[in-house]
């Protein structure tokens, strides 16, 4: 049997079935949603077996409660294929009034008409990331992110990455997907985030909200969007890319496509942090452009690992994407949220990562070690502004940051004399 790769998620998961009466798990396809659910659930119903298929979806038609029975937690995956089983399971969670009942796995294209109650108070939902750099087993994580939020002056002076440059290319044109780590070949492994990107592009955009759209439409949205990866690129801008190589696309359409590829949870944009600094005329507040694993950036621009070696200036922003997905996951079992800050006189933090109990870090991400110096100024800087605000106010309105990291494609951990952490991504763990 293969082996169960742990993922940061399994904690959260874990907690919320203590605390709900069911659990939805969201996420990309492929991330790993079912096989994770799977190691703590008691009972599986898999609605898309195809020896048993036809005969639950004509139980569910008529007594849906039977496909309920069963050890709990009882994982139902791809409920979506028989909607009126959310409904279901509400009902079951009220009637039993234990936590941990339900697992549901699935799809999000679903047909929200054929649901009756939204489920508030009864399932949950938790959205599942693709397998950071430390679930694939790639970085060593010898320097976690929750202890360095406990103890800001944790020493990691000297501790080394094993990961070199070429490796993270690797690593992030084969993307954060389980399946890849089967392949055995690096090209086995490097097929699987392409066919994701075909396999969004050519059935999944179109089994959205049943919607008609078109594969070579989305293939060049997707390739406008990767191309202004990590940065404030706007929707007119994005859609004059494609007008220029694409069929016609209208604005309308376009707001269409991109509600589609959210809602299968391709693109993760990041929000504007616009902390009352400095005037709002001068702070950045649009989407910076994301996407939930930098894999799909590589598929969509045609890249390959040797590419990218030689165009390190687009793998900066491949590696951002990177760093982002991984944050993200590290984070999430502390309740997380990521920003980033941007104003008009070039100031940045390429990420603010917020967590519920008010700590914050302000993060950038440098690839090479001679961006370091203008990474850790640009965060020393915007403390420097808050800590002038606070003044100027009196009081500390807003809390001074309480880490200062840069993220770094180097192999070296080291804090510098002004504080702030250098750390390769190599290293990170939850």
């Amino acid at each position: 049997m293969k082996e169960y790769l742990k993922r940061v998620f399994d904690t959260q998961l874990s907690d919320y079935l203590d605390a709900f009466g069911a659990v939805l798990i969201e996420g990309p396809k492929w991330c790993g949603k079912t096989t994770t659910a799977m190691q703590q659930a008691k009972s599986v119903l898999r609605m898309q077996d195809p020896d048993t298929a036809e005969a639950y979806l004509a139980t569910a038609q008529t007594k849906p409660s039977f496909l309920l029975e069963g050890d709990t937690p009882r994982l139902i995956d791809e409920w979506q294929v028989a909607p009126v089983l959310w409904d279901a399971v509400r009902t079951a969670v009220d009637d039993r009034g234990q936590p941990g009942q339900f697992i549901l796995t699935g799809s999000n294209a679903v047909d929200r008409d054929q649901i009756k109650h939204t489920g508030t108070g009864r399932i949950a939902r938790l959205r599942m990331q693709p397998m950071s750099l430390y679930e694939s087993r790639e970085s060593n994580g010898k320097i976690s992110l929750k202890a360095l939020f406990n103890d800001p002056n944790l020493d990691i002076d000297g501790i080394q990455s094993d990961l070199g440059v070429e490796q993270l290319i690797f690593a992030a044109c084969r993307g954060g997907w389980p399946a890849s780590l089967s392949g055995k070949t690096e090209r086995a492994q490097l097929m699987v985030a392409h066919d994701y990107f075909l396999s969004v592009c050519e059935d999944d955009i179109r089994s959205v909200d049943r919607g008609r759209r078109n594969g070579g439409l989305a293939r060049a949205i997707l390739r406008s969007y990767a191309r202004n990866l990590s940065t404030l690129a706007s929707k007119k801008s994005i859609v004059a890319d494609v007008n220029a190589t694409a069929e016609s696309l209208s604005m309308p359409t376009f707001d269409d496509y991109m509600l589609a590829l959210q809602k299968l949870f391709i693109l993760q944009d990041v929000e504007a942090w616009c902390p009352a600094i400095r005037s709002k005329t001068v702070i950045r507040s649009g989407l910076k452009r994301g996407m939930v694993d930098p894999s799909i950036a590589v598929a969509a621009l045609g890249l390959s690992p040797s590419a990218l070696m030689l165009d390190m200036r687009t793998f900066g922003f491949i590696f951002e994407c990177l760093c982002a997905r991984d944050l993200r996951a590290y984070s999430q079992p502390m309740n997380s949220y990521v920003n980033y800050y941007h104003d008009r006189y070039d100031l940045e933090a390429d990420f603010v990562l917020h967590l519920e109990n008010g700590h914050y870090a302000l993060i950038e991400c440098k690839l090479g070690s001679r961006e370091i110096e203008e990474g850790a100024a640009h965060l020393l800087k915007l403390k420097e502004l808050i800590r002038t605000r606070n003044e100027a106010e009196g009081q500390n309105l807003l809390r001074e940051p309480d880490l200062l990291m840069v993220l770094t494609g180097g192999q070296i951990a080291y804090t510098r004399p002004d504080g702030v952490k250098v750390i390769p991504i190599g290293c990170l763990r939850d």
